[in-house]
């Protein structure tokens, strides 16, 4: 029997708002595990989430296809799909006629806005909790009424979850993982703790590079070309994940091999794999850039926007040397972790969630932690790292806005920064390669890094028990000490240094 499971009419009944989990977008990807992972715990019902979904008005009971993956032969897993992002009404619904013990939401906080304004209600029956995604500093002072309207703060990443805590300020919530007293957690505050994208291990694992998956990708991808370094880019096309640089950068690489060569022998064995869409109304015409601006490697670059299944992705991260994601903020970056868990090595912005799976350690040897004094890396305070990764510092960082998001970096890589390390992969000999991303594969599935599904499913599930055993209903009225509120505002900590 599958370790702490409860039988269905004991568990309880979670109502999970997020990207429809079978979309296969980074939230609804997690969003599935999570509910898949958890179903011998908890029942779940799905408000799936999608802009212009097709199938809203339908209902798809998940529930076969979960235990096969879960190993179970009673779970509840029921997807409602929705055109956008739910509202009030139709969570009252599902409430009801599910009997929700605690609601989940997930993604950027600003889709759940009419949530937060109902969390008085809420709060008097069930527990809200948030999986907590910011991708970038300053500290956004601006969410802290959501922040304040949930029960419990996962954050996706060590800077999410610091972010929360500086949001929030000191003595405004209850840190899990500094071990509080049930007396504590049972206080009206949110709870925060740090919980990491995991990547299901059953999916993305080595293979040889003869594996014949493998091979069979390389054929379709690269035809019979002689192709000795494959750099994969696999991201949708949308400007903060910085497409065109990758591809700038490129051609950097390969016109510096070309001047110290005097021919094309070595640099025509390159090719840049672009896993994304080459037109996207959020991003860049790709098409556009390499035949107009890099016309030189427009027969190197590859774009493929095919749906791979997951055994052919894990195929594509196994032919590919090296993973690049430079976004200029980002909440984690699935792409590359599904590359460590792989074995295959990495070059990251530092920046955001990117920022953990670098590694980056003190003078001691332990990994970073940020707080209000220490938000960020992307300053280089600490340079050392783990051998799998080469990162990337941002050579600007630039205050952008709109109206929904007052305000948030943008940390941009200098194409020719990463153009360099591009070329430091490429130098390093093949046998050193593969140790080294090996070596990031055995971290990231490590108890201290807990990158893998199976922790993150735990961990989740873990806190959800830890909040609803010591939960209180919110008192319909409370009172509140004005000036004491404004005193403790008057400062408010950013994460950066002036």
């Amino acid at each position: 029997m599958k370790k702490g499971y409860i039988e269905k009419s004991k568990r309880k009944n979670i109502l999970f708002l997020a990207d429809d989990c079978r979309i296969p977008s980074g939230i609804g990807t997690m969003t599935r595990e999570i509910m898949v992972g958890n179903s011998h715990r908890f029942n779940f019902v799905q408000l799936g989430a999608a802009i212009n979904h097709p199938e809203e008005g339908q209902i798809f009971d998940l529930s076969h296809d979960v235990n096969k993956q879960n190993g179970i032969d009673d779970s509840s897993v029921i997807v409602y799909p929705f055109n956008g992002y739910g509202n009030p009404d139709v969570v009252r619904q599902l409430i009801e006629k599910h009997d929700i013990d605690a609601i989940i939401h997930f993604t950027d906080p600003r889709y759940w806005i009419w949530l937060y304004r109902m969390s008085s209600e809420l709060r008097q029956k069930m527990p809200i909790f948030y999986y907590h995604i910011w991708d970038d500093l300053p500290a956004p002072h601006y969410n802290q009424p959501y922040y304040a309207s949930c029960d419990l703060l996962m954050g996706i990443s060590k800077q999410s979850d610091n972010i929360a805590k500086l949001v929030l300020g000191d003595g405004n919530y209850i840190d899990l993982d500094n071990a509080p007293t049930p007396t504590a957690v049972s206080e009206p505050l949110p709870k925060t703790t740090f919980i990491p994208h995991g990547i299901n291990t059953d999916l993305f694992y080595p293979l040889d590079k003869d594996n014949v998956r493998v091979q069979a990708m390389r054929k379709r991808l690269f035809g019979d070309d002689d192709v000795e370094f494959v750099m994969l880019h696999n991201n949708r096309n949308i400007r903060r994940k910085m497409t065109s640089d990758v591809i700038l950068s490129f051609k950097f690489m390969y016109s510096d091999m070309l001047k110290e060569d005097g021919n094309s022998d070595r640099a025509d064995k390159l090719r840049l794999l672009l896993h994304t869409n080459s037109i996207d109304d959020n991003g860049t015409n790709l098409k556009a850039v390499i035949s107009d601006l890099c016309p030189e490697i427009e027969h190197l670059v590859v774009i493929t926007d095919l749906k791979f299944s997951s055994e052919e992705l894990n195929a594509m991260y196994n032919l590919s040397d090296v993973v690049l994601n430079i976004a200029s903020n980002e909440g984690w970056g699935l792409s590359s972790t599904e590359a460590m868990i792989t074995g295959t090595p990495i070059i990251n912005n530092v920046t955001g969630g990117l920022q953990d799976q670098c590694r980056f350690e003190t003078e001691d040897g332990s990994w970073i932690k940020f707080d209000k004094d220490f938000a960020s890396n992307h300053g280089k305070v600490f340079t050392k790292h783990g051998e799998w990764v080469k990162p990337v510092y941002p050579a600007s960082v630039s205050l952008q806005g709109s109206v929904p998001t007052p305000y948030i970096f943008d940390d941009r890589c200098n194409s020719r920064d990463v153009s360099t390390v591009m070329r430091e992969w490429y130098d390093t000999p093949k046998k050193e390669r593969e140790q080294r991303g090996m070596k990031g594969r055995e971290w990231a599935m490590s108890d201290e890094a807990k990158f893998t599904a199976e922790h993150m499913c735990n961990s989740i599930g873990n806190a959800i028990d830890t909040v609803l055993d010591n939960w209180k209903p919110l008192p319909r009225f409370t009172t509140h000490n004005v000036q004491q509120e404004i005193e403790n505002n008057k400062i408010k900590h950013t994460g950066i240094s002036i």
